[in-house]
């Protein structure tokens, strides 16, 4: 008789970028194990783009905020556990939970599945270290940097020794890149993305104005300017600044940024999901970063640049800047045009 295939569980619930860097580990255990399955639980907003991920399985929508999505998505993992004959089989069983996020609710969730294994993080790389005592196994990636080198460490429990960086992510068609890149023409477009969770991520839109019209002028390129909710008056402030060398984006979903990143020639932004989204559909980038690491959490790809002003920041990996102006806004108009103009020649 053959051997069961192994069945694993991601849990990565958010946010946005964090779970675009969980996916190169998830394709490291799925070349590890070509027949196995591996399914992700992950917050509801990102639940869409975890599905075009083509080595994933089930897709577990859980909503920590609401109690009853919450629910309903731990019912649906205990079932994944419940054999033919209506009792606990091992044949249905996970081999393993993996905690690539490393929060309390995270473990605890993990734990709560009862899979053989529950693995996570060593107290030193855990955001919360009460997170450790719901794991049976904990694993040390050693000096890993970026948090993706991270996740891949952490798969050496389950037999993982390939650190390759890989993205297999399925870009859909989206009508909102289908028209935007009729309206633009052949001739490309830059996106500049303005807008961040954190105010001090953000750097000033009539910056990215003045870098739009300079990119127009050097290299003849029309800057499109997205934005979410929340983000819609930052990205006409752009627009204004811009002397008409850019336009702002349509509505869009975050399937849409997949296929309108992989259609720019360029991609100009903060830290902030959409910046690596374009990191992994293989956009060009140069990114700015101000109160965090970008040998932790920016670009992978040793072409893009990144331009940091983390030694001069205060208030590292903190949401709101303790300086009357944020270390981000000490990048220069004339920095980020010289990197573009690196990253352009690099190409």
């Amino acid at each position: 008789m053959n051997e069961r295939a192994p069945r694993f569980l991601i849990v990565r619930l958010g946010s946005l970028g964090d779970v675009i860097h969980a996916v190169p580990s998830v394709a490291a255990l799925k070349r590890r194990y070509p027949g196995g399955t591996i399914d992700w639980v992950v917050d509801p907003r990102y639940a869409d783009l975890v599905r075009l991920v083509t080595v994933v399985g089930s897709v577990y929508p859980f909503d920590p905020r609401g109690a009853l999505s919450a629910l309903t998505a731990w019912r649906r993992l205990r079932a994944a556990r419940v054999g033919a004959q209506g009792q606990t089989g091992r044949g249905n069983q996970y081999d393993a939970v993996i905690d690539l996020q490393g929060l309390l609710k995270s473990a605890v969730l993990a734990r709560s599945v009862g899979a053989r294994r529950t693995i996570g993080f060593s107290r030193r790389h855990l955001r919360e270290p009460m997170a450790r005592f719901f794991y049976s196994e904990t694993v040390d990636p050693g000096d890993a940097t970026h948090v993706i080198q991270k996740g891949i460490g952490l798969m050496r429990a389950v037999g993982v020794d390939d650190p390759s960086i890989a993205f297999p992510i399925a870009v859909p068609r989206s009508d909102a890149a289908d028209t935007l890149a009729a309206r633009v023409g052949s001739s490309g477009y830059v996106l500049i993305n303005p807008g961040a969770a954190w105010p001090n991520k953000r750097w000033p839109p009539a910056r990215f104005g003045a870098l739009a019209a300079a990119i127009r002028e050097r290299r003849g390129l029309r800057s499109v300017v997205l934005w979410g909710p929340g983000e819609e008056a930052a990205a006409s402030a752009v627009v204004a600044a811009s002397g008409g060398a850019a336009e702002q984006a349509p509505a869009t979903s975050i399937t849409d940024i997949l296929a309108i990143a992989k259609g720019a020639s360029l991609m100009v932004s903060g830290d902030t999901g959409p910046l690596h989204i374009a990191g992994a559909v293989g956009t060009p980038i140069v990114a700015l970063f101000g109160p965090t690491r970008a040998e932790r959490n920016g670009p992978w790809s040793p072409a893009d640049i990144s331009i940091s002003r983390i030694d001069r920041c205060v208030c590292h990996y903190e949401r709101r800047c303790r300086r009357a102006q944020p270390c981000i806004d000490d990048i220069s108009v004339d920095d980020v045009v010289a990197a573009v103009e690196r990253r352009v020649a690099a190409r």
